[in-house]
């Protein structure tokens, strides 16, 4: 299917008639989690990513609250939500809306910027019109039938990078990297290979060498995020690898590290904006929009 939304949009971008809320995942094993999705009304409830949600709106309108204030989201327009920054998400306007989005690690930005950023790229326009970030969408979210290579995967991280470095200019690097930013990626690798223990700050003390407060505002500046929430999201991305395999809720809770389904459940609302039922409906209701 090709068709356009606007000058220099991708192919496969038209509405489609879709009955029902539903979320398509792009099938990769790797890399940042890309996706597609349609909802009628209501989207999200409040909720962080410990990621950055880029994306664009292809039909309809996407309304959603971000830092006290109302955004709109039109066809043409780009969305940048900052790591750990609490949204939600609903149409707004009747024949609800349509989007792609990529959920990048913002550890991937970083080290694509190679020590130039001395932290996150913070975009202060959650909706923007930006070429250099939509050429490097594209290069994400054009197709999303098909897992990265990763050579691709590569290159599209490094240009959306670029691109977030370019919109905020102000988090250039100016100075070499410290011993505390060198801790903070033992930090983020530590509770990452360790999802079944129990990791607290006395262990990242002494892996990392750093106090705990330090290490927090660290970790924060770099990642956009704390180390615990941090750690809360690796399980979670567990928990819904299992339950797209086919998995029962109680089972993929258990398997990732939490004390039990209604924990899991209470993490995923706080964490996705939806319960992790609905969540698996929505992706065994995806269709294929070019079908």
């Amino acid at each position: 299917m090709t068709g356009t939304i606007g000058r220099g949009w991708p192919a496969g971008l038209e509405r489609s008639c879709v009955a029902g809320d539903w979320i398509r995942t792009a099938p990769d094993e790797a890399g940042p989690e890309r996706i597609e999705a349609f909802f009628d009304d209501h989207a999200y409830d409040p909720h962080r990513h410990d990621t950055y949600a880029i994306g664009y709106t292809l039909s309809g309108v996407q309304s959603f609250d971000y830092r006290g204030v109302k955004r709109d989201s039109t066809p043409g327009d780009l969305i940048v939500l900052h790591p750990d920054e609490l949204h939600d998400g609903r149409a707004g306007m009747a024949g609800g809306f349509r989007y792609r989005m990529a959920y990048v690690e913002p550890g991937l930005i970083m080290r694509a910027l190679a020590g130039r950023a001395g932290g996150t790229p913070f975009v202060r326009d959650a909706v923007c019109r930006d070429g250099r970030l939509l050429r490097a969408l594209i290069g994400l979210l054009g197709d999303l039938d098909h897992a990265l290579e990763p050579l691709e995967r590569d290159a599209a991280i490094g240009e959306l990078a670029e691109a977030l470095l370019a919109l905020d200019p102000s988090c250039a690097l100016c100075r070499p990297e410290t011993p505390a930013e060198r801790a903070c990626v033992l930090a983020r690798d530590f509770p990452a290979d360790n999802l079944d223990e129990a990791v607290d700050s006395q262990r990242l003390e002494a892996v990392t060498g750093l106090d705990r407060y330090a290490l927090a505002r660290h970790f924060r500046r770099r990642y956009g995020t704390s180390p615990h929430r941090y750690l809360v999201m690796r399980r979670l991305e567990r928990a819904r690898a299992l339950i797209r395999q086919g998995q029962g809720l109680a089972d993929a809770a258990a398997a990732s590290g939490f004390a039990d389904q209604s924990h899991m459940t209470r993490r995923f609302r706080q964490a996705y904006g939806l319960s992790p039922g609905r969540w698996r409906a929505m992706q065994a209701g995806a269709t294929d929009p070019a079908a």
